[in-house]
């Protein structure tokens, strides 16, 4: 099977999850996976399956991806908070949906490789952490759109109320299940709104960060 047949599988594999927001399945189809998956498991890159990187994490499986992206209604004047950069390959696709995207990652390794991917692709509306994820980043506050790419027991009220009104938050909950359910909140101005999306299985999140030594930031 050559490239163009793989990417034909790999569109068809995302619309049959259900991924069926135009804009965003041509970002995906566009975002080279494979400049963020440079291991053995690159040959993987257009089956929509997981993938291993540094750190013991693993880089979230594609229609997962789109799911959690197409819930967040993400528009071009968006705001968005990423919770766990990973390898910085759905960084990348946030930031081609939204105005500006600050990505938040533990482990200083992996902050480091994703900024530099996402550089080499000429990315200028990325800020990339290296912090506690768990604490959301309140001095950016509010935001249009949050995603967490790690599994919670529940979604923290600091997080919620990181949320401008009518902002939607999506993450896997359910941290210590052998499944999680991932979830859709939408905030309002006197409640949230849950909505359960899909079940699937994601790393559970890790309070704290793995250096004490922080990344430069971006201006805003």
């Amino acid at each position: 099977m050559n490239i163009n047949h793989k990417k034909l599988q790999f569109i068809f594999n995302l619309r049959s999850a259900n991924v069926t927001d135009r804009r965003l399945l041509t970002i995906m189809e566009q975002i080279p996976r494979d400049h963020f998956i440079r291991n053995a498991f690159q040959q993987f890159i257009f089956e929509d399956t997981a993938l291993p990187i540094n750190c013991g994490q693993t880089s979230t499986q594609p229609s997962i991806i789109g799911i959690m992206i197409q819930a967040l209604e993400v528009t071009p004047r968006c705001k968005i908070l990423e919770i766990g950069t990973g390898s910085g390959y759905q960084t990348s696709i946030l930031a081609k949906m939204g105005r500006r995207v600050y990505s938040l990652e533990r482990f200083q390794k992996l902050s480091l490789s994703a900024r530099k991917a996402l550089e080499e692709l000429s990315f200028s509306n990325v800020s990339v952490i290296c912090a506690d994820g768990t604490a959301g980043l309140s001095e950016q506050k509010p935001f249009d759109k949050i995603i967490i790419s790690a599994a919670m027991d529940d979604i923290p009220k600091h997080l919620l109320n990181q949320l401008k009104p009518d902002g939607i938050l999506v993450a896997p909950v359910g941290r210590h299940e052998t499944i999680q359910t991932v979830v859709k909140v939408r905030k309002t101005h006197d409640s949230f709104n849950y909505t359960d999306l899909k079940k699937t299985k994601f790393l559970p999140i890790v309070e704290g960060k793995e250096t004490l030594k922080v990344m430069p930031r971006l201006t805003p």
